[in-house]
C-alpha cells in the first residue's frame, strides 16, 4: 500500500484554511495512488491552540471540520489531529485527538496518551489524556496511531523516562505491525538529529516500521521544521520530508521504499532557514505585510534585515537608520550599503532635534545632576517612537533586532530599541549572530565587511564599546548556555571554563536582574533547547543567591 506524509503549515484557528490545505493534500495523494495520508498533530486546527479550546465554539468548529473534510474526501483515508471532548470525569474539557476518516465517516479516533509539562508545553492544562488504547486494521497491518509526545518515552533510549508507561510499547505488545506517529515536534537546533535517533531507535527495539509526519511552519514563537521520516525496522531512512517548507511524500508500506528529499544541514544553514520561516509566518499570520527595521549600520540589524528580506521580500520591507549625536558617519554608510544590497526602502530620519528637545523639558528635573545611563537611553527611546510612529502610519511591524546575548543581560533599552512586535534574534547568542552574518555572505555578499569588522558599540555616548560592559561574547555565551540552558551553577561554570568565578556570578546577577526586561520583551523565535520566553518561567521578583 502506498501512503503519503501530509506535511503542511496550518494556522492556529484557520478552520477553513486548514480544511482546503487537508484536502488539496488528500485528493493528489489518492490521485497517486495512496490509500492513506497522515497529516500532523492538531492540524485540523493549529497546534498550538493553547486556552482556545476552552471555548466551545472552537471545539464545535473542530467536528464541524473533521466531518465537512471526510465527507469531501473519497477514495483515500485520511488521518488528522484534531480536539475531541473528554471523558465527564477527567475535569478538563478536551482531548488532543487522531481521527481516522474512511468512506465519508470518521471511522476511528485515538486521543493521545502522554502530555508534556515541559519546557514550552503545558498540555496538561489544556488536554485530558487518553484512558486506553486501541489498534486499527488497515492493508493486511495492524496500526498502532500514536501522537507527539506518545513516541518519546522508549525506556532503551532515554536515561530518565519521563512517564510510567510507553504507548508505543504497549500498542506493539498486543499485536502493533506500524507505528503511525502525527506530530507538531517544534525545532531547535539538534532536535531533527535528535528526533530522528529516537525514531530509529523505536523501529530497530520494536523491530517495526515507524512513520512520523510533523507540522511545518512558524505560529507565535515556535517553529516547526516538518522533516518528516518513515524508518524501517532496521533502522534505515527510507522516506523523509523537506526541512522547513510544506511537502507531500509517499512510501509503500510493504516494500519499505519511499520519497528521499533533501533536507537542511549545517547548524548555521538550519538556524538561518528556521528565522526566515519564523519571521514570514508570525507576520503573515498576524496580518501584516510589511516591516520595518532600525538599521544602526551594526551587525545584529544587518541580519535581522536579511532574514526579513528573504522572509517577506525586500520590497515589503522599510529600513531605517537614525542618527545621533554619538553615531559614526560610517554607521550611516554602512547601514544605507547593507540596504542597497538588500534592495530595501532606506530613510533617515535624525533624533537629534528629539534627544535635544527631551533634555531641555527634563533639565529643570536634573539640575545639578551628572549625566549618567538615562541620557543614553533618551537616544534609543527616541528612536523607538520614531519606530512605532512609521508603524502606526504604515500598518508595518516593527522586528526589533537585540540578540540572545543581549537580552540575558539586559543590554537593552526598555521602549527603546526593544519596541517592536517581533524579536528576530532574540535566541540567537553574539558568537552566532556573526556565524549567520558569514553564512548570509556565503550564499550572497550583502552584509559590508565593515559592519562584520567593527566592535559592536551601541554609539549612546563617546568611544563606547561593548566591551565596556561586558565580557567578551565568547565568554558570555558560554557562561548563558550554561547557566540559562543546563541551569548549572557559578561555581560548576568556571570550573569547566576556568573562568574566573565573580565574573560569571557578576554575569549570573546581570541575567537575574532583568528578567523584569525580557518579560516585558516582544515574543522571539526559539531556536535553541532553552529560549527566553513562555519556555522559561522565572519570576521577577525574586531574591538572588549568587
Amino acid at each position: 500500500m502506498k501512503i503519503a506524509l501530509g506535511q503542511i503549515n496550518p494556522t492556529v484557528g484557520d478552520f477553513s484554511g486548514n480544511a482546503a490545505k487537508i484536502i488539496q493534500f488528500s485528493v493528489q495523494a489518492r490521485g497517486a495512488g495512496a490509500g492513506l495520508i497522515l497529516f500532523p498533530e492538531l492540524s485540523v486546527c493549529g497546534y498550538p491552540p493553547h486556552d482556545l479550546v476552552e471555548r466551545p465554539s472552537f471545539v464545535a468548529r473542530c467536528r464541524a471540520t473533521v466531518e465537512k473534510i471526510a465527507a469531501e474526501i473519497q477514495g483515500v483515508a485520511v488521518i488528522c489531529g484534531t480536539v475531541t471532548p473528554a471523558h465527564a470525569d477527567s475535569g478538563k474539557k478536551v482531548m488532543n485527538s487522531a481521527a481516522l476518516l474512511r468512506d465519508g465517516r470518521i471511522e476511528f479516533i485515538q486521543s493521545k496518551m502522554l502530555l508534556p509539562t515541559y519546557d514550552v508545553f503545558d498540555e496538561m492544562r489544556n488536554f485530558a489524556p487518553a484512558k486506553s488504547q486501541q489498534l486499527f486494521s488497515f492493508c493486511g497491518k495492524q496500526m498502532a496511531l500514536t501522537i507527539c509526545e506518545d513516541a518519546w518515552n522508549d525506556k532503551r533510549f532515554w536515561n530518565r523516562r519521563m512517564y510510567g508507561v510507553d504507548p508505543v510499547e504497549e500498542l506493539v505488545r498486543v499485536g502493533g505491525n506500524f507505528v503511525l506517529n502525527i506530530s507538531a515536534s517544534p525545532f531547535w537546533l539538534g532536535k531533527r538529529e535528535l528526533r530522528r535517533d529516537m525514531l530509529t531507535a523505536i523501529a530497530r527495539n520494536q523491530k517495526v516500521p515507524v512513520a512520523m509526519v510533523n507540522q511545518v511552519g512558524g505560529n507565535d514563537s515556535l517553529v516547526f521544521d516538518g522533516s518528516s521520516l518513515v524508518i524501517a525496522p532496521d533502522g534505515t531512512v527510507i522516506a523523509q520530508g523537506k526541512s522547513f517548507e510544506e511537502d507531500l511524500i509517499y512510501f509503500d508500506s510493504q516494500q519499505l521504499s519511499g520519497d528521499m528529499h533533501a533536507q537542511i544541514e549545517g547548524e548555521e544553514a538550519s538556524a538561518y532557514e528556521a528565522l526566515v520561516l519564523g519571521t514570514r509566518d508570525y507576520v503573515r499570520k498576524c496580518g501584516f505585510k510589511r516591516a520595518i527595521i532600525g538599521l544602526s549600520g551594526g551587525i545584529d540589524s544587518a541580519l535581522t534585515a536579511s532574514i526579513a528580506a528573504d522572509a517577506l521580500g525586500p520590497e515589503n520591507v522599510v529600513g531605517v537608520g537614525m542618527p545621533g549625536p554619538y553615531s559614526s558617519r560610517g554607521s550611516i554608510d554602512d547601514a544605507r550599503e547593507l540596504a542597497d544590497n538588500l534592495k530595501l526602502r532606506f530613510e533617515v530620519l535624525s533624533i537629534d532635534q528629539i534627544y535635544e528637545a527631551t533634555r531641555c523639558t527634563l533639565a529643570p528635573v536634573f539640575a545639578r545632576m551628572p549625566e549618567d545611563v538615562t541620557e543614553e537611553n533618551i537616544q534609543s527611546r527616541a528612536r523607538g517612537l520614531l519606530l512605532m510612529a512609521l508603524s502606526n502610519k504604515f500598518g508595518a511591524l516593527v522586528l526589533s533586532t537585540g540578540n540572545k546575548s543581549e537580552l540575558a543581560v539586559g543590554y537593552c533599552t526598555l521602549y527603546g530599541d526593544m519596541v517592536g512586535g517581533l524579536a528576530v534574534i532574540s535566541d540567537v547568542p553574539k558568537t552566532l549572530v556573526y556565524r549567520l552574518c558569514a553564512y548570509v555572505n556565503s550564499r550572497r555578499r550583502v552584509i559590508p565587511e565593515a559592519t562584520i569588522e567593527k566592535p559592536p558599540s551601541a554609539e549612546l555616548r563617546a568611544d563606547q564599546k561593548d566591551s565596556d560592559s561586558l565580557p567578551p561574547y565568547d565568554v558570555l555565551d558560554a557562561i548563558l548556555e550554561d547557566f540559562v540552558e543546563d541551569m548549572a551553577s557559578a561555581e560548576q561554570i568556571a570550573r569547566t571554563h576556568n573562568f574566573d568565578l565573580e565574573l560569571v556570578r557578576r554575569v549570573i546577577r546581570m541575567i537575574e536582574r532583568s528578567e523584569y526586561k525580557r518579560q516585558q520583551a516582544a515574543p522571539g523565535i526559539k531556536i535553541s533547547a532553552k529560549a527566553f520566553g513562555y519556555g522559561r518561567r522565572f519570576p521577577i521578583a525574586a531574591k538572588s543567591e549568587v
